[in-house]
């Protein structure tokens, strides 16, 4: 039951920013690129069959009603088998007045995806998502939660009224709470650091460098902001977060960092500076280190 209340406290300061959604359609067998993007991707298969593919991971498979939320900057490509979907699904997607990424390649059959660019993150506190490292994924029929606010979301697109986006917000972030929910109950590793977060001591040492992780932090500042010793401290954040505080504090800035250079034209100097590298070369090497390319080609990329 702790746990529980844990949860419930946790998934109550979620908030979610949503992107205009996306018709991606794949007619034929083909591939779709879309690289990466600073912030995390969501798709929702409207019909046909699939993959999503990663650079550094295991290909996901998709099919209709599948919801898949890849984290920040991590490069991937829609896939379709080809076969199955023939024309549009019942929604009639094509009604939407959104743009279309559209891929055409040989053989029958078409697979429509949702998609938007969304930002994840607690009241007050922006960085959030850069947490996630590998995707989250569910299928929306096995929770009525979901189905529902996937039904009443396509409703909304379809049919333009006063409040839409407020409203689509609303059930984006019932879905994300039905997803995070569903992760920790199943113990998915990729979201077990939601649960550090009802922790105090550790939420604010984490929020501290959330909100401005170019800071010159240090093990003894935020020990003091967690209210522990440094060796308490550092043990209970390992066991939370699955590295040393600097150590996450390095993946944080870096993480930070790719959005800064896909986001902006600010000069790779700057950007490292920013994050709190005092030296541009030092900065290239950790960031190619982390994301297997320099910063420049990174950003050409995205």
């Amino acid at each position: 039951m702790a746990a529980d209340a844990d949860h419930d406290r946790i998934l109550s300061e979620l908030d979610i920013h949503a992107d205009p959604f996306a018709i991606c359609a794949l007619e034929g067998a083909c591939s779709l690129g879309l690289g990466r993007n600073p912030g995390s991707t969501l798709h929702y298969v409207l019909g046909g069959r699939g993959r999503i593919t990663f650079q550094t991971l295991a290909p996901l498979p998709l099919l209709p009603g599948r919801l898949v939320l890849v984290p920040a900057s991590l490069g991937h490509s829609l896939m379709n088998d080809g076969g199955g979907q023939v024309g549009l699904p019942a929604c009639e997607p094509a009604g939407l007045d959104l743009e279309r990424h559209i891929a055409m390649g040989k053989g029958d059959g078409n697979m429509l995806v949702l998609c938007s660019h969304v930002t994840l993150g607690m009241r007050d506190t922006h960085g959030l998502v850069d947490l996630l490292r590998t995707p989250l994924w569910m299928d929306v029929a096995q929770s009525g939660t979901a189905a529902g606010a996937m039904r009443a979301l396509m409703a909304e697109m379809t049919c333009p009224r006063a409040g839409r986006g407020a409203m689509i917000r609303v059930l984006l972030l019932q879905c994300m709470i039905e997803l995070l929910r569903d992760r920790l109950e199943a113990g998915d590793p990729a979201v077990l650091w939601l649960r550090a977060l009802a922790d105090p001591g550790l939420w604010q040492a984490l929020r501290t460098m959330l909100d401005d992780p170019g800071a010159p932090h240090s093990l003894e500042r935020l020990s003091e902001v967690a209210g522990m010793s440094r060796t308490r401290f550092a043990a209970r954040f390992q066991a939370a977060y699955g590295h040393a505080p600097m150590a996450f504090l390095r993946r944080l800035r870096l993480a930070r960092a790719a959005r800064l250079l896909a986001e902006t034209r600010q000069p790779v100097k700057r950007i490292a500076e920013k994050v709190g590298f005092r030296s541009r070369s030092a900065f290239t090497r950790a960031f190619a280190g982390e994301w297997g390319q320099s910063p420049r080609t990174f950003r050409k990329d995205v």
